[in-house]
């Protein structure tokens, strides 16, 4: 498979404080990468970075061998990075179909294709933003990076806050689009076992260096290593 991003001795933060420090990592097309670690080990920063929404000092970013580093946020998602946001943000005012065929772009993943993959979502296309469930904000934050159609969409805690059962369905969901469509992906998240089965390589971040990186088969068989890893053993669940 071809080198879809190469991130190399990236630092970063905001303004002058810097949060990451020498962050290498590359992922393949049709790859999808785990991002793990405590809360401030900074992983959401990692995801700010690619986006272009942080401070760069140092370190470069290609995407399929273009370099991206200066470039601003609103290029990046031109240039193929779509993002699901931890907070969501979906269109409220707007109902479910609105949301997508607002901002869809042309590609295999169309409007009719999302709602086959969310059949949720198609009985309820014509509800408003505001009156969906957070589960069901959750899918339609997902369909609307789907029909954007980029080359690599960044997950950002695609499970926080979810209820068990609806954490179940979003995990259905990640598996088919991580293994079977082999979408390009970074996902990070704190249910570190849960999202360890539907990757295929993870990272483990602490104070903003990489300490750990592998296949995510090797993390998942061997919990003592993950609790080792992440530092919190009851986190990994």
């Amino acid at each position: 498979m071809a080198e879809l991003l190469s991130v190399e001795r990236l630092r970063s933060g905001y303004a002058e404080a810097v949060v990451l420090d020498n962050v290498s990592l590359s992922l393949d097309e049709g790859e999808a990468l785990a991002v793990l670690g405590r809360n401030g080990a900074g992983k959401t920063t990692l995801i700010a970075s690619l986006l272009g929404l942080t401070t760069w000092h140092a370190g470069t970013v290609r995407l399929a061998g273009h370099d991206i580093t200066r470039l601003a946020s609103k290029r990046r998602a031109r240039a193929g990075i779509g993002w699901v946001p931890q907070e969501r943000s979906i269109f409220r005012s707007l109902s479910v179909e609105e949301n997508l065929t607002a901002i869809q772009r042309p590609g295999p993943w169309s409007v009719p294709r999302v709602f086959e993959l969310f059949p949720r979502l198609s009985e309820r296309r014509q509800h408003l933003g505001d009156q969906l469930s957070g589960g069901e904000q959750q899918m339609l934050a997902i369909a609307r990076a789907l029909v954007l159609n980029p080359r690599l969409i960044l997950f950002d805690e695609p499970l926080e806050g979810l209820a068990p059962l609806i954490v179940e369905e979003v995990l259905s969901i990640l598996r088919r689009l991580l293994r079977e469509e082999r979408l390009s992906a970074i996902v990070v998240e704190q249910k570190a076992r849960q999202v360890l089965a539907v990757t295929d390589r993870a990272i483990i971040l602490d104070r903003g260096a990489v300490v750990h990186e592998g296949p995510s088969a090797t993390l998942l068989e061997d919990p003592q290593l993950l609790a080792a890893k992440l530092g919190v053993g009851d986190r990994a669940k």
